[in-house]
C-alpha cells in the first residue's frame, strides 16, 4: 500500500506523522510525507518520500505573523494561511493520488484530504493530535486563555459552538473551501469544524483515554491510540550541553514552542524566575534574538535538542502547552508549567492540571515572581511527584505509533 501523510503546522504537528511514516515504511509500505518545504530534510532522515505542499516562503510568512500566538487571532491566522494554500495543496495531492493504491492520512487542518476522500471515495483517515480539537457538549474542550465550560448547560455549549463557527471560523475557511468544492462538483458545507473535518471512515486520536476520555457525542468513526512520542533525533552528541547537565542540579527547561518568534517576554520572565528560585535553566529556541542579553552561567541557550533525550535529566519544563511537549513531559515524569496562548494549548494545560502533573499561568500573569512561585509549588509537591511517576509509567507503556499504524493498515 502507498500512504500519503499530510501534516499541517510546525515541528510538534509534523513529528507524529514522521514517526507513523517511518513505522509504516518498516512494515513494507511506500510512504510520502506531504508537508511544508522546511520538513524535507526530516522526512528524508526518516526514509520517506517528500511532496512539498507549502513553499519555504509561505511557511516563513506564517511563522513571522505577529498574530500567530495571539489567544484570539491565532487560529484565524492559521485558517487564513490554510485557505490560501487550499487549491495548490489539493492539486499536489490529486496528482500524487493513485486510485486503488493510495491511503490518505490527514491532520485536523488537512482539508484537501477530506476533499479527495469525498470526491473519489479514497481510503482516508483524519488524525487529531489532541482532544481539544474535538467538540463535545459533555466534557467540552477548554477555550482560550483557559476557560472550562464543561459545567455549563448543553444548550449554552451548543450555542457557543454555533457562534464560534458563524463568526470566528467559517468566515476564514468556508468561502475558499466551498469555491473549490464547487469546482469539484461537491455541494457546499458550513460549520466546517462541527463535523465535516472528521473522516467518516477513520478518525484517530493520538492520545490515550486517560488524557482525553471519549465522550458520547464524539464522531462514531473515532478511536484513540496513544501519544506517538517521536523525536527527529539524529543522535549527534552535544558535549557542551552534556557538560552543563553534569555540572550541577537538574535544570528547568523553558521553551515557548518551536515556531514561536514572539517570546521575548516569556524568556524575560523565565530569567527572573530562575533568579528568584536560584535554579539552573535551559532556554530552548531557534531564535536567539528574543533572549535576554548576557545570560548568567547558570542559564544555557540551546537552539534545539530532542526532548525525549533531554527531559529525563531535567527537573521541570515550562512551555506553551503544545501536545507534543506535554506528551514528552509526561513520558519523562517531570512537572509541567504552561503558558497557553491558543489552539489546543488551553485544553492541554487544563488536562495536565486535572492529572495533577502540572499547572498553568495565563499570559498576562506570566511574570517572574508568579512564575517562580508556581514552579516552586510543582517542584515541592508530593502529590505532583507521585502523579508524574504514575503517568510516566502509563505513557511509556503505550506504543502510540504502532497502534496508529495498526488502525491505518485496517483501512
Amino acid at each position: 500500500m502507498r500512504y500519503i501523510l499530510v501534516p499541517v503546522g510546525s515541528t510538534g504537528d509534523v513529528h507524529p506523522f514522521l514517526g507513523i511514516g517511518r513505522e509504516l515504511r518498516t512494515r513494507g509500505h511506500d510512504v510520502t510525507l506531504a508537508a511544508g518545504e522546511p520538513f524535507r530534510a526530516p522526512a528524508q532522515r526518516a526514509g520517506l518520500d517528500f511532496l512539498p505542499t507549502w513553499t519555504e516562503e509561505a511557511f516563513e510568512l506564517l511563522a513571522q505573523d505577529p498574530g500567530l500566538w495571539h489567544p484570539k487571532r491565532g487560529l484565524q491566522v492559521v485558517l487564513g494561511a490554510v485557505s490560501n494554500m487550499l487549491s495548490t495543496t489539493y492539486a499536489a495531492l490529486h496528482e500524487a493520488y493513485r486510485p486503488g493504491e493510495t491511503t490518505l492520512v490527514g491532520h485536523t487542518l488537512a482539508l484537501p484530504v477530506r476533499l479527495l476522500e469525498e470526491k473519489y471515495g479514497a481510503p482516508a483517515a483524519t488524525i487529531h493530535l489532541a482532544p481539544g480539537t474535538i467538540r463535545s457538549t459533555h466534557l467540552a474542550p477548554a477555550l482560550p486563555p483557559v476557560r472550562d465550560i464543561s459545567g455549563a448547560p448543553g444548550w449554552f455549549k451548543r450555542a457557543l459552538f454555533w457562534a464560534i463557527d458563524r463568526w470566528y471560523i467559517d468566515p476564514y475557511v468556508a468561502g475558499p473551501l466551498n469555491a473549490l468544492r464547487s469546482d469539484l462538483g461537491l455541494p457546499p458545507v458550513s460549520r466546517v469544524f462541527e463535523s465535516w473535518i472528521h473522516s467518516p471512515n477513520a478518525t484517530i486520536g493520538l492520545f490515550p483515554e486517560w488524557f482525553g476520555p471519549p465522550q458520547p457525542d464524539w464522531p462514531k468513526s473515532m478511536r484513540l491510540t496513544a501519544f506517538p512520542l517521536y523525536d527527529d533525533d539524529d543522535g549527534a552528541p552535544d558535549p557542551e550541553l552534556d557538560g552543563f547537565l553534569a555540572a550541577g542540579d537538574p535544570p528547568i527547561v523553558f521553551t515557548p514552542g518551536s515556531a514561536n518568534r514572539q517570546a521575548p517576554a516569556f524568556f524575560e520572565a523565565a530569567l527572573d524566575a530562575t533568579t528568584v528560585l536560584g535554579r539552573r535553566a535551559l532556554f530552548l529556541t531557534r531564535y536567539p534574538e528574543q533572549l535576554p542579553v548576557d545570560l548568567p552561567d547558570t542559564v544555557r541557550h540551546v537552539p534545539w535538542v530532542p526532548l525525549a533525550r533531554l527531559l529525563p535529566d531535567c527537573a521541570a519544563i515550562v512551555h506553551h502547552g503544545g501536545i507534543g511537549t506535554c506528551a514528552q513531559g509526561l513520558a519523562a515524569g517531570i512537572p509541567q508549567l504552561t503558558m497557553p496562548m491558543g489552539f489546543d494549548q488551553p485544553d492541554n494545560s487544563l488536562r495536565l492540571q486535572r492529572l495533577g502533573v502540572g499547572a498553568y499561568l495565563e499570559p498576562h500573569r506570566f511574570k517572574g515572581k508568579l512564575l517562580a512561585s508556581a514552579v516552586s509549588r510543582l517542584l515541592n509537591g508530593r502529590t505532583v511527584a507521585a502523579a508524574c511517576v504514575k503517568y510516566s509509567d502509563e505513557t511509556r507503556s503505550e506504543d502510540g505509533v504502532g497502534l496508529t499504524c495498526d488502525a491505518l493498515e485496517r483501512l
